[in-house]
């Protein structure tokens, strides 16, 4: 099985006054394709730090990422890491991001409509996403009258409206009650399944880590196997 991520001595640095402070040190991950990686970690430990730079969302101080064998992501320029992103990443974020005066067909066909498809196809595959994720009787609403774990819904769909091979997700269910989060959860591991997608998730929550195929842990900068229960300080 072929690797989807090659992070190589990866360091993340950011400057606080006159000094330096190494959020990310010297990591060097594979990640294997088709695989649900999780990565977990306290608060502040740079979990979320690592998945914007897989996602070309933030620079690195120094080391490589390459993402599916042919985009170094800390080489690319800015138009570079635009397309790299609609073409081969699908993002899932702690809060949705959807715009507010659009529906909810209108948001998650959207990536697909700027990338080119045309629109008639844009809107099939979005109500096709938004009936797989549950939503299918609220394509014309607009967020706002969407629960929250429906807007959280609509973002998973978002994410796959472009056909990425890989789903970056960052706490996707840090903002919502245990009933709704569940099934987010839910939503999101079986589309990343029945479309065979590779999936690296950050998350502090243990039940919901404890569903992926490898788990991570960073702590001090660097990152480990997960071998134990990690419970949040």
């Amino acid at each position: 099985m072929s690797d989807i991520l090659m992070i190589s001595n990866l360091v993340k640095k950011y400057v606080s006054g006159n000094e330096q402070i190494a959020v990310l040190n010297n990591i060097t991950l594979n990640i294997p394709a088709g695989k649900k990686i999780i990565i977990t970690g306290k608060s502040g430990c740079g979990k979320s730090t690592l998945l914007n730079l897989i996602a070309g969302l933030d620079t690195v101080t120094s080391g490589s990422i390459i993402a599916g064998g042919k985009y170094p992501v800390d080489k690319m320029n800015e138009n570079e890491l635009t397309k790299y992103r609609a073409d081969f990443i699908g993002l899932v974020f702690q809060f949705h991001y959807l715009l507010k005066d659009f529906s909810t067909l209108e948001n998650v066909m959207l990536p697909a409509f700027i990338s080119g498809t045309p629109k008639k196809q844009a809107e099939e595959k979005a109500s096709e996403l938004l009936n797989e994720v549950g939503l299918g009787n609220r394509l014309h609403h607009i967020p706002s009258k969407l629960s929250g774990g429906e807007r959280q819904r609509a973002a998973v769909a978002r994410a796959l409206i472009n056909n990425p091979t890989l789903i970056l997700a960052d706490e996707p269910t840090g903002n919502l009650d245990t009933e709704s989060g569940l099934v987010v959860e839910n939503v999101l591991f079986s589309i990343v399944e029945k479309h065979k997608k590779s999936l690296v998730l950050v998350t502090h929550d243990m039940n919901l880590a404890s569903r992926g195929d490898i788990c991570y842990e960073i702590k001090g900068g660097g990152i480990y196997p997960k071998t134990e229960p990690y419970q949040e300080k």
